[in-house]
């Protein structure tokens, strides 16, 4: 499975106002891992950004005016995103500069590229309702540092993101693995509730892993607001113990 996080810089906020994007940046993921395969690039948009967004970005005139053009670089987008599913917070916004971008450039629309577009942002207001869902919010929730993000930026913003969107949707689908009909089970059994979990071997966690182990619960906990089950398991198993 193919991911790429997206992010955007513009100059202002409405391409239909003749705004562009001013800088553009993706992070690949395959199978939830990070590849270190990123596009980044810098786009000169033949005009200056209004005074809101410039202080948001910090990217002037003056340094986007050596760098190329869109439609210059446009070929190289539209083959990095080709075929896979494109996480973008808040991608109503990307995506409409997004569109305007390829429409001057020649190319169909963005979704037409992709395979999916998921908005990181509609998801954690579905995980966390009432809560605040900005990037620096979620970085918060989740314990990941931005203390370097004095200024937003395309690159650092996708790789924050990619690292929310991996805790925001970490978990497991099941507890049980899947045995297939034709699996041996011991002798006499007659179904898959006889099967003998004593033909299992225990491998024991090393003390190191107990460690990390116990350094993961802590930050799901954090992330949860305290309702991590396994967490509540232990208490109870305390509790019980007494």
């Amino acid at each position: 499975m193919r991911q790429i996080i997206l992010d955007t810089e513009t100059t202002g906020l409405d391409p239909a106002q003749g705004h562009r994007v001013v800088e553009l940046a993706c992070v690949e993921m395959v199978n939830r891992s990070l590849t270190g395969r990123h596009l980044h690039l810098y786009l000169n948009p033949d005009r200056d950004s209004d005074p809101e967004a410039l202080a948001v970005h910090g990217l002037t005139t003056d340094f986007l005016s050596s760098h190329p053009r869109f439609s210059e670089v446009a070929d190289q987008l539209v083959e990095y995103v080709r075929g896979a599913e494109v996480i973008i917070h808040n991608a109503a916004f990307d995506v409409k500069f997004l569109d305007a971008e390829l429409e001057r450039a020649g190319h169909p629309s963005f979704a037409s590229l992709c395979e999916k577009i998921t908005d990181s942002l509609l998801y954690a207001r579905e995980l966390h309702p009432g809560k605040r869902n900005s990037l620096d919010a979620l970085c918060e929730r989740y314990g990941i540092s931005n203390a370097h993000r004095t200024l937003h930026g395309a690159l650092l913003d996708s790789e924050l993101l990619a690292e929310v969107w991996l805790s925001m949707t970490r978990g497991q689908d099941s507890l049980l693995m899947d045995i297939d009909d034709t699996t041996s089970l011991a002798s006499g059994a007659a179904g898959a509730g006889t099967f003998d979990t004593s033909s299992l071997k225990v491998l024991r966690a090393s003390s190191e892993e107990e460690v990390l182990h116990q350094a993961y619960l802590e930050a799901l906990d954090k992330s949860s607001g305290g309702r991590c089950v396994w967490r509540q398991y232990e208490a109870s198993q305390a509790i019980g113990e007494k």
